[in-house]
Formats: C-alpha cells, structure tokens, sequence
C-alpha cells in the first residue's frame, strides 16, 4: 500500500513553514534565526543508522543519528535593525542543508553551528562583527559520544575530533565467529527493556570503532590542539582556571543487556598534555542497580564554578537501593587541584541527591534532593562558613519544599547565566535570585517572575502574564530600578513575538513580526473544563470545539489522555492546561481532528492515585472511570453526541486506550499509537510501577491489554514505528496485540511506519498517520463507509 495524504483541510496547515528558532544569545543582544521545513523528507530517515550500545549513530558524520535540521540561518541585533544571512559554501550534502546544533560563547560575541555534510560533520565559527565570514574550524568533528565546550576564555572550543588514521569500518564476516552467550552469576540485575543494544561480537567492535575520538582546541585561525590520543572519551569538560580536563572513558567489558551509560567507566581528572592527574572513580558495570536506583561510587561530578578547580560529586550511602531503610542516602564530597589529597566529605543528605545550583558568591550553593516515597522534592541553601579541605563547616536552610506534583506551589525555577569562565550559575539582582514560573492556577497557566531573597528567603512578585496572553520571560537585565524582561509572548488569535518588557513601569516594545500562517485555525475555540471522578476527585481537561462549531450541536468526540500517577487527590485535581496560547497543529498531532469537524477533549486528566507501591492495583478501575466522567461531562455541556466517542493516546496513552477498551463499552473506536500491551515483557517495572513481575504477578497481568484482548469489542486503530526505540514500547507490543484482537474475532487495524521511532517525523508519515485517523473515526463515527 503507498503512502496516502489526508483532506486538503489537513495537508495545507501541515505543509505551513514554521517561524524560525530564536536563539538569543546570553546577554539578549543578539539572535539567530534559524530556519527549518515542516517535516523532513523520508528520505532523512532512510540514511544508513547504526544501532548500537541504546545508540543511534549516522556512522558516514561520526555523529548521533539526526533527524531535524536546520536549514538556513540568519544574524540579527536585538532590536532587528541589522540582519546578516549567514553564508555558507556549497558541499556534497544533499538539499536541504543539514546544519545540526548551535551553540553561543558565554562572552556573546560568537557562536558555533555544525553542518552534516553526508560523509562528515563540520563546525562553523561566526563572529557577531563580522557575520558575513564564517569560519569553517573542523571537517573532522566527533560527536557520537561527546558534545563541545566552549574554553573559559571564549578562545576557542573544546570537543572531539575523528583520529587522523582512523581506518575503514571493520566488516561483518559471513561466517559468524561463533555464537553469542550471556552469563547470569547469581548476582540480582534487575533493568528495564532496553534497545538497540549490542548484539554480538562484531558490534562490540563497531562501537569502539565508531566511538573512538581525540579531545581537541579548536581556534579560528589556528591548527588543531589535540590534547590526548583516541579513545572512547563519554564526558570532557574544561576547569574553570582553564587548565584541567574532567574526563570519562569508556572501557570493557560491554554489555549486551544495558545500553552504554551503565558500561564500565574509568573518570579522571587530566591536565592539557592529557596526562591524567588524578583517577576520580573507576565505575564497573552497573548491572546490579536496583529499580529507580543509582549506582554506587562517586556519580554526578561536575566542576564547582568560581573555584580554579575544584569538582564537586555525591555518593550513595544507601548502596544505591531506595527500598533500603537508612537515615542520610548521600554524601557530597568535593576535589580540588592538584588533587594528591583525598577528597573532602562535605555534607549528608536525607533522600536522593539530584543536583545543584550556583552562586556569584562562591561559598554559597544548593542541593536539590528527592524523596521518591512521597514523590517530593527538597532545594537546600548552604553556605561555606570555613573553606577549610580538612575540616569545612557548612550552614544550611531549606529554600524549596515541596510536592513535585503540586504544580499551584511550584515556585518556578531559578534563572541562570554563564559566569565569566561559561558556567552556569544562578542569575540575581543584588541579593535576589530571579524565579520564573509556569503560574499554574485552576483557571490555567499565567506565567510569573519573582525575586527571592538569599538572606531572607522571602519573596516578592514583580510580575504576572495577564489573563489574556500566555507570555514567558526569556532573559532580563536591571538598571537601577528598572528591570527589563525579554519574553515570548501570544494569545489564541496573536502568534508567539518576542518582546521588551519594562518592571515595573509596564512598557512594552516589540521585537518581532511574526505572522498567522494558518487563519484557518483561528476559529477553532478551546477552554478549560473541570468535572469531578465518581470518587469525589476533581479532573479537568481542554475542550476544543472545530471552527465550524454551532451553539447546541452534538459532535463526535476525541479523548485524548495520558495517566500520570499521585499521592493525593489534592493534586491530582490541579488543572494544567493553557487557555491563552496560539494554536498550532503539527506532525500527527490528533488536534487535526478540528478540521474534519470533530471535538476534542485534550490531556484529559487520567490520574492514578494511592501509594506509589500498590496504586497499580486499582489502574483499572480508576482510568476507566475517569474516562466515563469526562464523557459525562462533555455530554453535559450539550456538545459531545454521547454514541460518537472516541479514545485515544501516545505510549503509556495507548496503553490507557487498550486497556479502558477492553473494560467499557462507551466508545465507538480507539487509536493508539506507540504503546506496550503486555506487561510481562517489562518484567522489571515500568513508567512508575517498582515491583517487578515476580512480586506483583496478579496486577502485570491485570493490567496488560494482551491478556484482556478478548474482550476488546471496540474498533481500535494501532499505529507504531518499526523502529521504534523507546525502552519498552517494542514494535511487537502492537503487532501481538493486533494478532490477540483478531483472533477473538475483534476488530482493529495495524499500521506500521518503516523507519520511524516512538513518534513519527517524516512527510510521508504523518500524511499517513492522518489519513489513516481521520479515516478510521469517520468509518466508526460518522458512518462513512470507505472501502479497502
């Protein structure tokens, strides 16, 4: 069968051109735009892809595979009033060009960008002053493992280069070596399913050919700076005083049931003539991490900015294992140079370590820790009362407590900015650390920006979205009293702009001029529904109605859902959607539903609740219901036909339609796409289920459309990517459940779309992907009959 379009109405809104990418540059005064097509041509995803070790490579680039490019790029000041097209010369890649990432000088007077060119990868150097010269630094960059780092001084970057005597691939032999065996030594290893991973022998090969690189400078104007020989380097990253290297590299022996991040590792510290100074860890294969576990030994190291070089880490106390009783799980320690001393034990945590922030004051810091058990998290503010490696003394007070599920209390997050040597730290206003936040509220999303005190920790607003846009700050700057927010600002009929933004005076002066490309949407109205569970739970959702809607008309109608998991009903009720900003449908977004006449019941709460250990074991009962109630209410609210419903969703969201269509008969038809069926494939957890199979045989089997296959009466459309690589969503989850339905004599239909993974990118299959939705709801709700 070839690949088949949708209606007219559908194609032209997916055909639109996207506005450019705006990516600013760290002091806003300078952006570039960055243009890209619509969808990319099958043909992108069609070039030669090695899967190896949880990995995608482009084996011809020494890249990751990439399937998005950017295909043009533009220079312009901040206010517009200059703007440069960056040119380039003409290479052997095929049109469009392939430029792949961007990245800007902490020092905003450069950035780099790096050109797939078919058979190797570039980087480009452009100068803000002279934007019509860029400089082509490398043909030889090396990105399967590493990605780059500009130098403290802005001179000149830090990444990996392929070996100069790099020899041809190693082929496959006809004649397999001999077989491929795996030990189990008595020792638990439990993972989640993992894929693209080794297979054999001659892969192992492959990744260490393909993965080999050199740690180079590189400088326009000047001859590479190679810094160590090949190697399978993972991580470098360059000391704030410019002179040390942080490395990880990757060694044997390989794993053929864990992807790459959990091979043996030997992390060390080097200086510039890639002698290694110090061995920070030497990591074995972390095959016996226990679920939603980390390794042992020290992880999450990273330099401390404002020090000349000093590295800060944590350890796990806990062995690693959260189901472990233990009243501190972790140790942060800290490294300096010339790093012959044992590292400084520094402070204890209570749950686990997950990060931490920065400060222009050197000796202040904070951790953020989570409590998996009542899914919380904990943001802690210290300060370094003795810098002392032998004995330091730490203050320490909490700044952020909360639920990470209560969205009304989240506090937003802390702006950050690269400091003077490129790290990140934490961006204020005198004493003041600046929050940006979502704004969750029951009437939706409005964005705000608050300042909190480092001494007081109180906090005040300085600003709030209006109820009529939904605008997000992107940077700001002070002078004296004046603030000024440079944010990204639109509405349901005014596509995103970005704009200045003076605190508190209000004046606004816009930046860009960016247009609706698609009127045609504009008519399509939505807003916030919220309704009650049977069980007294509040739920909500956003309903759209198709800009052919009229006032008392019953349309068929499409719940959209994906189940996220609570502790409390408190916030399982918040509301999270967005009623103020500009529509735009993309991709295989189901909203291009809309334009084929049907109501759209999106992001409908499906929340399941209880302890995190058991609420599995009422899944069932609480989506279904859900499901019912959301119904109820769009029939309630005059616009849904109550025998026009339809339900669908996207990875754990098809898994929610197959298993709600096997437990109702409400609907009339399901699309899932990308999902899992059969639990007992994921024997070692999934999504947030910890128990493995062994201990909770009754629920995987439940729970698992697969087994319940027989009583799903309701036609049901399955699409996946046959390359689909998401850890436990196998191509042949739909493919069984496909066999299971039509052997109970049910009704579905499969498809599957070569080259594509756990969402789908290409022209012709997201054509594809509609044609076949709005057929399948238009045969099983409409009652348009259309032959094979």
């Amino acid at each position: 069968m070839p690949y088949l379009k949708p209606p007219d109405t559908i194609v032209r809104v997916l055909e639109t051109p996207p506005d450019p990418s705006v990516l600013w540059s760290p002091d806003a005064k300078w952006a570039v735009l960055a243009n890209r097509d619509p969808l990319p041509d099958l043909a992108e995803l069609a070039r030669p892809m090695l899967p190896l070790a949880g990995m995608r490579l482009d084996p011809a680039a020494n890249s990751g595979f990439q399937i998005d490019f950017y295909n043009a790029l533009a220079l312009r000041d901040r206010h517009g009033k200059q703007v440069f097209q960056i040119p380039l010369p003409e290479s052997t890649c095929p049109s469009p060009t392939r430029i792949g990432f961007l990245s800007w000088s902490h020092r905003s007077d450069a950035f780099i960008f790096s050109r797939n060119i078919g058979t190797a990868t570039e980087l480009w150097y452009v100068r803000c002053d002279e934007p019509n010269r860029p400089i082509k630094l490398t043909d030889r960059l090396h990105t399967v493992l590493m990605g780059i780092d500009w130098m403290p001084d802005g001179s000149g970057i830090l990444c990996a280069t392929v070996p100069t005597d790099q020899p041809q691939p190693p082929s496959a032999s006809v004649t397999p070596h001999g077989p491929s065996i795996q030990y189990a030594d008595g020792r638990k290893s439990p993972s989640r399913t993992y894929q693209d991973l080794l297979k054999n022998a001659h892969d192992e090969v492959l990744l260490e050919h393909h993965s080999r690189s050199r740690i180079t400078i590189l400088k326009p104007g000047a001859p590479p700076e190679y810094l160590s020989d090949p190697d399978l380097f993972n991580h470098v990253s360059v000391s704030p005083n410019g002179q040390f290297l942080l490395t990880v590299r990757i060694k044997r022996p390989f794993s053929f049931a864990l992807p790459l991040e959990f091979f043996p590792k030997s992390i060390d510290v080097m200086d510039l003539t890639g002698k290694v100074v110090s061995q920070i860890a030497d990591v074995p294969l972390s095959d016996n991490i226990p679920i939603e576990g980390v390794r042992t030994g020290p992880r999450l190291i990273q330099w401390w900015p404002g020090y000349p070089a000093r590295l800060l880490w944590s350890e796990a106390l806990d062995g690693g294992d959260p189901s472990r009783m233990i009243e501190f799980r972790e140790q942060i320690c800290f490294h300096d140079a010339p790093f012959s001393k044992p590292p400084t034990p520094l402070l204890r945590l209570h749950h686990r370590y997950t990060g931490s922030v920065f400060f222009k004051e050197r000796s202040l810091w904070m951790t953020a820790q989570y409590d998996r058990d009542r899914r919380w998290t904990t943001s802690t503010l210290h300060r370094l009362t003795i810098d002392d490696s032998a004995e330091p003394q730490v203050e320490s007070q909490v700044f952020f407590d909360r639920s990470i599920r209560d969205r009304y209390a989240d506090p937003g997050r802390i702006m950050l900015e690269p400091d003077s040597s490129g790290f990140s730290i934490a961006k204020q206003i005198h004493d003041d650390v600046i929050l940006a936040g979502v704004g969750a509220s029951p009437e939706g999303n409005r964005p705000f920006l608050d300042l909190k005190s480092l001494r007081t920790l109180e906090s005040r607003r300085i600003w709030r979205c209006s109820d009529k846009h939904s605008e997000n700050v992107v940077a700001l700057w002070s002078e004296d009293s004046e603030i000024t927010l440079l944010t990204r600002r639109e509405s349901p009929q005014d596509p995103p702009n970005y704009f200045l933004r003076s605190v508190p005076s209000g004046q606004i002066s816009r930046l860009t001029d960016f247009i609706d490309q698609s009127p045609q949407l504009r008519g399509i109205t939505k807003r916030i529904v919220r309704y009650q569970r049977s069980d007294g739970v509040p739920l909500s959702a956003t309903l759209y109605l198709p800009a052919s809607y009229k006032t008392g008309e019953r349309l068929p109608i499409v719940l959209w859902a994906y189940p996220m998991e609570f502790n409390d009903p408190d916030t399982a009720g918040q509301v999270s959607g967005n009623p103020n900003s500009f529509l735009r449908i993309l991709s295989s977004s189901h909203l291009a539903l809309l334009l084929e006449g049907y109501a759209i019941l999106d992001d409908a709460a499906m929340p399941v609740i209880g302890n995190p250990e058991t609420m599995n074991d009422t899944f069932i009962q609480q989506i279904v219901d859900a499901a019912h109630c959301a119904i109820d209410h769009a029939v309630e609210l005059g616009v849904a036909d109550p025998n026009r419903v339809a339900i669908g969703g996207h990875s754990y969201g098809a898994f929610m339609t197959a298993n709600v269509l096997a437990h109702s008969n409400r609907f009339r038809a399901g699309i899932a796409r990308s999902g899992a069926y059969n639990r007992t494939l994921t024997p070692f957890g999934f999504q947030s289920e910890r128990r493995p199979l062994w201990e909770a045989k009754s629920v995987y089997m439940e729970i698992s459309p697969l087994i319940t296959a027989d009583q799903i009466k309701t036609p049901l459309l399955l699409i996946h990517g046959e390359s689909d690589n998401n850890p436990g969503t196998f191509p042949m989850q739909s493919q069984r459940l496909f066999q299971a339905i039509q052997g109970n004599g049910g009704i579905a239909k499969l498809v599957m779309l070569p080259h594509e993974g756990h969402g789908y990118r290409a022209l012709q299959s997201v054509m594809h992907v509609q044609y076949e939705t709005v057929r399948w709801l238009d045969k099983y709700l409409k009652g348009i009959i259309i032959h094979d």
